[in-house]
């Protein structure tokens, strides 16, 4: 699949998996592009823990509160650690952010369905946390994503997006073009 048409074909599945095993050469294809993905500083915050033994599967989902991904036959857990990359800056979030994208467009490439859970599992009931717990995830990592893998029982429909030109513009936002021209 071309990544561009992988891009466009993408979409955040919530519904139910198909029991077909995700073997594990697709779940390493998925991590190392995620693995791929730019990292600020070269300070490589991401870690990832592939989750395809059933019962270990199933623990995580137990503490996933409202339920998510019940039927899937496989997860990809992301961890971070707060690195600073210089000064006072660190570029965790946009690390793991980069390779979630990565590894859902992997996906997609290879024919499975995701669905990126970060907030729900980070709120304040710290179901991460727990979720680590099951992994025995040490404390220096925080685990901050969620992503179930596996082939679609349906396909999910297209959201509506906003048309490009409400977004996307050339040389300045439009107001200060539409400003500059009628000075």
């Amino acid at each position: 699949m071309d990544i561009i048409d992988a891009i466009c074909a993408r979409r955040s599945y919530r519904g139910k998996y198909t029991s077909e095993p995700v073997p594990r050469e697709h779940l390493s294809a998925i991590m190392k592009a995620g693995l791929a993905a730019p990292s600020g500083c070269n300070k490589q915050t991401v870690s990832l823990i592939a989750v395809d033994d059933p019962e270990v599967l199933a623990a995580l989902k137990s503490v996933i509160d409202p339920p998510a991904a019940a039927t899937a036959p496989a997860a990809i857990c992301v961890l971070t650690q707060r690195i600073f990359a210089y000064r006072d800056r660190c570029f965790a979030v946009q690390d793991y952010s980069a390779a979630i994208e990565n590894m859902l467009l992997a996906a997609e490439s290879l024919g499975y369905r995701s669905c990126w859970y970060e907030g729900h599992i980070t709120d304040a009931d710290d179901i991460a946390g727990r979720m680590a717990d099951i992994l025995g995830v040490p404390g220096e990592y925080e685990l901050v994503c969620f992503l179930p893998v596996g082939k679609a029982v349906s396909e999910p429909s297209a959201p509506e997006k906003k048309p490009f030109e409400e977004r996307a513009w050339f040389n300045a936002f439009p107001r200060y073009i539409k400003e500059r021209t009628t000075e």
